[in-house]
């Protein structure tokens, strides 16, 4: 379909709650979702939320069937599209690893999430997903999810130094960020 301009960080359309979807297997929701793959894959996203396009609903998208540019060194996960997730933790356990974000271009951050996480929704066709995860996958779906609240991953960064231009602290994939 096309690629979409991702929002950046200061405009407030990203600090909104998403609205739910309500209608599922439409052409419009499909177009939507086309629009949001053709998008992450131009930029080499691990995943992508409705609301960095400027769509108000609860929709991400997320994974990968291969070795993603940005993230070399993480585990593929399954490409998926998740509508009106629920995200549950499963236990205490945190873990600490570093994101990125397309909003937040050019920065890499330390934030904690949850280590073992299920999370709920439907499918594009309002079928429903339900997983139990852990890992690099559970970090994907609660930065993706995280959009949908109104939450960009420096708001959840505990220690700044730990904060930074890519190209610093990640020289071989910093030039990725500016493609």
């Amino acid at each position: 379909m096309s690629v979409r301009d991702i929002l950046k960080m200061g405009d407030p359309r990203l600090l909104r709650v998403a609205e739910p979807v309500q209608t599922f297997d439409t052409g419009e929701l499909h177009a939507l979702i086309a629009d949001m793959r053709d998008t992450m894959a131009a930029v080499h996203g691990a995943g992508l939320a409705a609301p960095q396009i400027g769509v108000n609903v609860q929709l991400v998208i997320f994974g990968s069937t291969a070795r993603n540019p940005r993230y070399p060194d993480r585990p593929q996960v399954p490409p998926t599209v998740l509508i009106n997730p629920v995200i549950t933790p499963l236990g205490m356990e945190e873990e600490e690893d570093w994101e990125g974000c397309l909003s937040v271009p050019g920065l890499r951050g330390v934030v904690p999430r949850w280590s073992r996480i299920r999370y709920t929704g439907l499918d594009e066709w309002g079928q429903p997903i339900d997983r139990t995860v852990a890992g690099f996958h559970a970090r994907v779906v609660q930065h993706e999810c995280d959009h949908l609240t109104g939450h960009l991953y420096p708001m959840r960064i505990r220690d700044f130094s730990r904060f930074g231009y890519t190209e610093v602290l990640f020289p071989d994939i910093g030039a990725l960020e500016d493609d």
